[in-house]
C-alpha cells in the first residue's frame, strides 16, 4: 500500500514538472491557461477549487486551452484602471475544441490564469465558436511584457523575439 502511495505521489508530482519543462524547451514568456468549473463529484485529484464570485467553485485541473493554444493576442486597459486586460486568438484545432466545450457549458464558470494566478473569470452564457477569449481585467504591465515574448500581437508584421 506504501508503494502505491508512493507511485501516486511521484505521478502528481510529475503533472506539474513535465508541463513547466515543455520538452526541454524554456519559456521565457508567461503561461496561459483557462479552466472550465466542473462538478464537485469528480476525482479529487484532477480538480482544485477556487472562491469566485463570493462563493468556493471547483475547477478542471487540465485547462480547456493553454499556452501552446494561443496563436496572437492584444491587451488593452482594464476599465477598473487598474492594469489590463487581454483578448486571446486561439489556434484553429483549439477553437473547434473551445466550442465544443463550450457548447453544453451554460451558467459554468471559465477562469483565466496568467503564470498560475487567476486574473479574472467569466461565466459562460453561450458557445463560443470565434476562437477568441477576453480576459478584462486583472493583468500587470509585467503580465503584458511576458506574452510578447511567447505571442505576436494582432496585424503584427513579424515575430517578436
Amino acid at each position: 500500500m506504501n508503494l502505491a502511495r508512493l507511485l501516486l505521489a511521484m505521478a502528481l508530482a510529475m503533472t506539474f514538472v513535465l508541463p513547466a519543462t515543455a520538452g526541454g524547451k524554456k519559456n521565457n514568456g508567461a503561461i496561459v491557461a483557462f479552466h472550465m468549473e466542473t462538478d464537485p463529484g469528480d476525482n479529487h485529484t484532477m480538480i482544485f477549487t477556487q472562491f469566485v464570485a463570493g462563493k468556493e467553485r471547483v475547477f478542471r485541473r487540465m485547462p480547456e486551452i493553454g499556452t501552446k493554444d494561443i496563436a496572437e493576442f492584444n491587451p488593452f486597459p482594464s476599465k477598473d484602471g487598474e492594469g489590463f486586460g487581454l483578448v486571446f486568438r486561439i489556434k484553429n484545432n483549439a477553437k473547434h475544441r473551445l466550442a465544443a466545450v463550450t457548447a453544453n457549458s451554460s451558467g459554468k464558470w471559465f477562469i483565466a490564469r496568467i503564470n498560475g494566478r487567476i486574473v479574472d473569470g467569466v461565466v459562460i452564457d453561450q458557445q463560443i465558436n470565434d476562437g477568441e477569449l477576453v480576459v478584462w481585467k486583472g493583468v500587470s504591465l509585467t503580465e503584458v511584457n511576458e506574452l510578447d515574448k511567447s505571442f505576436p500581437r494582432f496585424n503584427a508584421k513579424k515575430p517578436r523575439g
